[in-house]
């Protein structure tokens, strides 16, 4: 088993070439060189310390805004990806308990991801297909700065649905594997 340098390593290199590599995320080079990513890894296989982890990240991004936005990786317990759903949606209703509305939003990311009405073959799927399932905590604020420097930012899904088409599923497979396995 893999200890929590090494998942981080290979997230940040998952990150590197896969979300910047392909633009997925136009943002995240800027957040990247600036370190303002802080990776959490949990081993539970537990909802009930995956939220608890939640918890404690979102107490971290409180105190500590230096912190653009937070991952909290969970390499064991979630490979199903409906089991996983399962959490995300937990993760929000903590979000919305705890006054956190507004002020941090969730992105998932899951080695199996499944965008709703799409096939397990549809390339674009690997948009969201990640090492390891993990949780994205982002700060609003931020998000909403950003936008405001991007131009037609509600094109991104689109644009990077085309592009993983037409890379193609046996590409984005591969580069996202070799983050693993490199």
């Amino acid at each position: 088993m893999l200890n929590s340098s090494q998942i981080i390593s290979q997230t940040k290199k998952w990150i590197t070439d896969v979300v910047i590599g392909c633009n997925f995320c136009p943002f995240a080079n800027k957040v990247v060189k600036q370190n303002g990513i802080n990776y959490s890894v949990d081993f539970s296989d537990k909802s009930s310390k995956c939220i608890e982890t939640l918890k404690a990240e979102l107490k971290r991004l409180d105190e500590d805004k230096s912190i653009e936005t937070s991952f909290i990786i969970v390499p064991k317990g979630f490979d199903d990806f409906n089991e996983y759903l399962i959490l995300v949606h937990s993760a929000e209703k903590i979000l919305k308990k705890n006054g956190y509305s507004g002020i941090y939003q969730l992105a998932s990311f899951h080695p199996a991801y499944l965008f709703a009405g799409s096939s397990e073959n549809d390339a674009a799927n690997y948009t969201n297909r990640s090492p390891y399932p993990m949780i994205h905590i982002l700060r609003e604020a931020s998000i909403t700065k950003a936008l405001k420097h991007y131009t037609s930012p509600e094109s991104i899904p689109e644009t990077n649905i085309a592009f993983a088409q037409q890379k193609g599923l046996t590409y984005l497979k591969m580069l996202r594997d070799t983050c693993i396995s490199g």
